[in-house]
């Protein structure tokens, strides 16, 4: 009864320990500052020395006790150091976020055979590797966890500009999403996906732009956006706190679509 008295109880992760995978990367930054913000002990990892470097030291400004790793997540000895950094530095891991990823754009007959396993590799195939390092540890602490994968809008509708490898790859991080979270749930650890839509990034930021390319380009989706209007980075602060807290514990193996209602039409 006392998180319904006091319902802000219910996205208290102050002292919980969160590893992040792609910390340097858009979302990744969002995940640390809102994690770092709610209080959480964190362990951030990327391949960007200089980038991971300034987004630690800004959630130390901040007042968080921050572990970096620059390294990738590229296979099974890798994610299970990361883990092992996080249990050495805190004695636990409460929340993995895997903000890592990769897109190649290109339309079937010009993309290589090993650009599209290169995606899949990154988009899946880590994101697996780091969801059963995690849950092997969170199982072993016997308290339940907090698993975060990143998925797309892309993961649930096409694309005809070349996004075989990219569509494919999310459509999968959904299927692990889902199972999962049916595997888990017994365990008290919740498996969740993020799906954005466009949202402000470096890779994005010509989109928000006021050259006409940008303006036909964005008039174009956002016909097809309800709440008519890009995303921020802030629009997936409160899905990813929810996620990451006791407030979503019933809720697992679902796909949460910060897209500003793009998929629901």
């Amino acid at each position: 009864m006392s998180t319904i008295s006091n319902p802000f109880e219910m996205f208290d992760v102050k002292g919980k320990t969160a590893l992040i995978t792609g910390a340097s990367g858009a979302f990744g930054m969002v995940a640390a500052r809102v994690l770092s913000g709610a209080g959480c002990n964190l362990v951030l990892v990327a391949g960007n020395q200089d980038a991971l470097d300034e987004i630690a030291q800004e959630c130390r400004d901040a007042g968080s006790d921050v572990t970096t790793v620059n390294k990738r997540p590229t296979d099974e000895v890798a994610c299970a150091k990361m883990v092992q950094v996080a249990v050495d530095a805190y004695d636990a891991l409460d929340i993995l976020v895997v903000a890592s990823g990769m897109n190649k754009v290109a339309l079937i007959n010009d993309m290589e055979p090993e650009t599209f396993t290169s995606v899949m590799d990154v988009n899946v195939t880590q994101s697996w590797l780091l969801a059963r390092a995690a849950s092997a540890q969170m199982k072993k602490q016997g308290n339940g966890g907090k698993i975060v994968l990143v998925s797309s809008a892309r993961g649930l509708l096409g694309h005809p500009a070349g996004y075989t490898a990219y569509c494919a790859s999310k459509a999968a991080v959904d299927g692990i999403t889902k199972a999962l979270g049916c595997e888990l749930g017994p365990t008290g650890i919740t498996v969740n996906a993020i799906a954005p839509t466009v949202f402000r990034s470096p890779l994005t930021q010509w989109m928000f732009e006021d050259d006409e390319k940008a303006k036909t380009v964005r008039a174009g989706f956002l016909a097809r956006v309800p709440k008519g209007r890009l995303g921020e980075p802030e629009d997936l602060s409160g899905p990813l706190l929810f996620l990451a807290s006791k407030a979503s514990d019933f809720y697992t193996g679902h796909i949460l679509y910060a897209d500003g209602g793009y998929t629901a039409g």
